[in-house]
């Protein structure tokens, strides 16, 4: 990169894009990141426009719109042309309409309607993501004839190592590999040597469904079918991947008590992060309502002993963290699917063995901890502390598995029900065992 910028700095423009030329696609549009906004058209004017397709590609968002912004239709169309059908549809669902139209009128009749094809799919879903340039055979060609089919049809498109077999009607009926079809007699056919059954999803299966059959099969590519089983794409595993991202990341958001958000960080509005936040910041801040409730309704007894008033904190924060931890093991465990709902059964068995046992740990450090560095305590006390800790430690670890299974079974989100949800229940759960508990060893 540091020959890169010396030579933008000296506007050595020729040599600049020939180093461009031989330079990586991904590498070029990093290097176009760092570059000054009033140069970076320039720049990428200067590519050719199959590689200024894929430079494209690798572009975030932000400035993808600063390119469309400044280059002529004309050239916007050429790159368009060049740039593979999914790719072309993520760029374009970004734009406003009105420019998405505009842009569509100057690209090739058969590039338009390929994309018009995939916008029509709701968002999300199979049709979204896929890409329509794959090679197609007919079950009864050889594996001579498909071989010449491959070399024809195979350079502008997305894979050409799996392709899929159609019958009558264009129905998916095998795939067969470039391996295979190179390794067989010429006269083979196609019928003879494909693979069936083939593993596929339909268009409007939702996006996260088909990452799960992409892991769950170990595949790199995957046909889609319409409701009549008629081939009618392919999603390829790069844009899989990008699914499984955002969907972590919108579950990892949820289980932050925020409502996701479509686009990155630094790129969202602080208006719309304060959105994102304040509802369920709301929800649980009225129901610590419960939790001060609770303490409202012992306060006699927090009077005559004031020094349980110090140990609130420490039950709360404990078995906060033991039902955040359970959480979150069982709601990855679920996304993953490593837990389905059958096993609610052996997660809870599993939870209360290993509940007692950090419950044992836990109060027995505690309770020497009470005896011997806390003044102003007593047996009782320490007692008091101790039991509603280990009862505590117990019940969160059997809530944190709960909940998300719950919520799974209800057709509800589990990430939903991950630590602040899990903390709120707890923190009025340990109070009530803590003040009747307290209650009884105390007037004993």
């Amino acid at each position: 990169m540091g020959l890169f910028m010396e030579m933008l700095a000296e506007n050595r423009y020729a040599e600049l894009r020939a180093q461009m030329i031989a330079m990586n696609p991904v590498d070029v549009a990093h290097a176009l990141e760092d570059v000054e906004p009033d140069k970076r058209l320039l720049i990428f004017s200067m590519l050719p426009k199959d590689q200024a397709a894929a430079v494209f590609t690798y572009l975030d968002s932000d400035l993808q719109r600063q390119i469309v912004d400044g280059i002529s239709k004309h050239r916007l169309s050429l790159i368009l042309n060049e740039l593979p059908v999914d790719d072309a549809v993520d760029f374009l669902e970004e734009l406003p309409a009105n420019m998405v139209n505009a842009i569509l009128s100057q690209a090739e009749p058969a590039k338009r309607g390929e994309i018009n094809n995939i916008l029509k799919y709701p968002d999300h879903s199979a049709g979204s993501l896929m890409t329509v340039e794959y090679v197609i055979l007919s079950e009864k060609m050889t594996a001579g004839e498909a071989l010449a089919n491959v070399r024809r049809q195979g350079g502008g498109k997305e894979t050409i190592y799996t392709c899929y077999v159609v019958g009558e009607g264009r129905k998916l009926t095998g795939a067969v590999s470039l391996r295979r079809l190179i390794l067989s007699p010429e006269d083979s056919l196609v019928r003879d040597i494909m693979s069936t059954p083939v593993i596929y999803v339909h268009t409007l299966e939702d996006q996260e469904t088909v990452a799960e059959k992409f892991k769950d099969y170990d595949l790199m590519v995957m046909p889609v079918v319409d409701r009549e089983q008629r081939l009618v794409g392919i999603i390829t595993i790069d844009d899989i991947l990008d699914v499984i991202e955002a969907e972590n990341t919108e579950d990892f958001e949820k289980m932050a008590a925020l409502h996701p958000s479509e686009d990155e960080y630094l790129r969202t509005g602080v208006w719309r992060l304060a959105r994102n936040r304040i509802v369920w910041l709301l929800v649980m801040m009225i129901s610590a309502t419960f939790t001060g409730a609770i303490i409202y309704h012992f306060q006699e007894l927090l009077q005559t002993a004031v020094i349980l008033a110090a140990f609130i904190p420490m039950l709360m924060d404990t078995g906060g963290n033991c039902g955040a931890q359970v959480s979150t093991l069982v709601i990855r465990g679920m996304a993953i699917g490593e837990i389905e709902l059958d096993h609610w059964l052996l997660v809870l068995w599993k939870e209360v063995r290993v509940g007692i046992l950090v419950g044992i740990a836990l109060a027995l450090v505690n309770f020497l901890r009470l005896c011997f560095l806390v003044k102003n305590s007593n047996l009782r006390i320490n007692l008091v502390v101790t039991v509603t800790l280990f009862i505590t430690i117990v019940f969160a670890k059997l809530i944190g598995a709960v909940l998300p299974l719950a919520a799974k079974r209800l057709h509800f989100d589990p990430a939903l029900m991950a630590s602040p949800m899990i903390t709120t229940i707890v923190d009025a759960f340990s109070l009530i065992v803590y003040f009747t508990i307290a209650r009884f060893l105390i007037a004993l």
